[in-house]
Formats: structure tokens, sequence, C-alpha cells
């Protein structure tokens, strides 16, 4: 089991504050968990391909071609205020 001054290690270079009452729990908790990975690291893998995913993940986007654009006057015909072919905002500062 993890000690009390390997829990305030650890919160201390998380920078995390606990409460006294809080100690014990947190050992308990960190140990089941480091007891779990423990557990996991002793499983016999040689025959799994490592993954990123654990789904296989493929490109959605669209390929990326040249298109015509919109011209100026329709680019800017839904704005609220146009002047010169431009966008009117308000001066900031």
């Amino acid at each position: 089991m993890i000690s009390r001054e390997e829990v305030e290690h650890v919160a201390r270079l998380a920078r995390l504050r606990f409460e006294e009452h809080e100690f014990e729990r947190l050992a308990r908790e960190l140990s089941k968990i480091l007891d779990y990975v423990q557990q996991l690291g002793e499983l016999d893998l040689s025959g799994v391909e490592p993954t990123a995913h654990a789904v296989a993940v493929k490109n959605v986007f669209r390929p990326d071609e040249a298109r015509p654009c919109l011209a100026q006057d329709q680019a800017v015909a839904g704005g609220p205020a146009v002047e010169r072919g431009q966008f009117v905002v308000p001066r900031i500062g």
C-alpha cells in the first residue's frame, strides 16, 4: 500500500491540497489503481498489434481541391453594414 508520505509527495508535485482525513482514502485508492496497472502489465500481449485507436479511423474530410469562390459583392451581401466592398465594424479603443 502507498504510504501517506508518498500521497503527500504526489499531491505536492501536482500542487493539490487535501484535508487531513482525505490522505488515508487517497492512499487506498491510489494503491488500488497501481495494483490494477500492475495486473495489466502482466498480460501476455505478444500477439496483439499496437494501436493508437480502438476502432479504425479514416479521414472524413473532402479532398482539398481548388474551386471557384464567391464574388466580393456576394460575399459581403449578408453583412449588416458594408462600405466600399468591406464590412463596417465598430472602432476598438
